[in-house]
């Protein structure tokens, strides 16, 4: 098969722009080793931002994710816990045994203590971006991504 010189001239300038680019490549490589510890080699530290970049979204999902999980947690075991204590309330009623005040069960205290600080958490961050939803889960997780 024969080539049109032209097509053949054309062929060997890329080829030897090829060639080139990877010398220089391979050169910049080389003085960047050189010159940078291996961690702080500029052409390794735009791959990594690149990679994390792209991983920042997943991220996002999950930690949302997470976030849910841990209000519906909470909500679930704050439901569980009043009810039994309603119900521990009325067995202490009927059996004629003084009532147990929030004060003198620690692990009531320490839970509500618990319960309160992350409200208070995400509400301040609610106040300081006013967000337009009233999702307390994008609430904390906002929190948590602009305080890291």
């Amino acid at each position: 098969m024969e080539h049109n010189q032209a097509v053949d001239g054309l062929l060997n300038l890329f080829t030897k722009a090829n060639r080139d680019l990877s010398a220089v490549q391979n050169k910049l490589h080389k003085e960047f080793q050189q010159v940078y510890p291996d961690h702080a080699n500029p052409m390794k530290l735009v791959e990594r931002l690149k990679k994390i970049e792209e991983e920042m979204s997943s991220l996002k999902d999950e930690c949302r994710e997470l976030l849910a999980a841990k209000q519906d947690l909470i909500d679930i075991a704050r439901t569980v816990l009043v009810g039994n204590r309603t119900m521990l309330h009325k067995l202490q009623s009927s059996t004629g045994v003084p009532l147990t005040g929030d004060a003198d069960d620690d692990a009531y205290e320490s839970f509500n203590q618990v319960i309160d600080e992350w409200a208070v958490q995400v509400k301040s961050r609610k106040e300081e971006e006013e967000p337009d939803s009233g999702d307390i889960n994008q609430m904390l997780f906002s929190a948590i991504v602009q305080s890291n």
